[in-house]
């Protein structure tokens, strides 16, 4: 059996495609992350359409923060500005990740939908 992996970076759309699908049979959330070309940082995509839940509150509240974390970093320490992101139950953009903090904070959003939910 193939390791589930908790986000995809930088794939084809195929891989992608084939990525939700095991996100779906596995019911978890569906993380890509890709190179913005625009500004050089990552735009990360988080959706909850695979799976059986939506973010709470609580979830929210927690993403923001680390958004908010990841945009002080990359405003201070990159030569492009952070972009912009939006969050709602069941669908996180977020535009700017830097390339040092991109697997981090995939995996800390990944961890983060799988403490309240199985």
């Amino acid at each position: 059996m193939m390791t589930f992996h908790k986000y995809l970076a930088d794939s084809k759309m195929f891989e992608y495609g084939k990525h939700y699908k095991e996100c779906q049979q596995q019911n978890k959330p569906f993380i890509k992350s890709k190179i913005n070309p625009v500004h050089g940082n990552y735009s990360v995509h988080i959706d909850l359409a695979t799976c059986n839940y939506v973010f709470s509150n609580s979830e929210q509240n927690k993403i923001q923060k680390l958004i908010q974390n990841e945009k002080n970093y990359v405003n201070s320490n990159c030569n492009n500005p952070f972009n912009d992101y939006t969050i709602d139950e069941e669908l996180i953009w977020v535009d700017g990740v830097s390339s040092e903090n991109m697997d981090v904070f995939c995996n800390a959003v990944y961890d983060l939908t799988q403490e309240y939910h199985d």
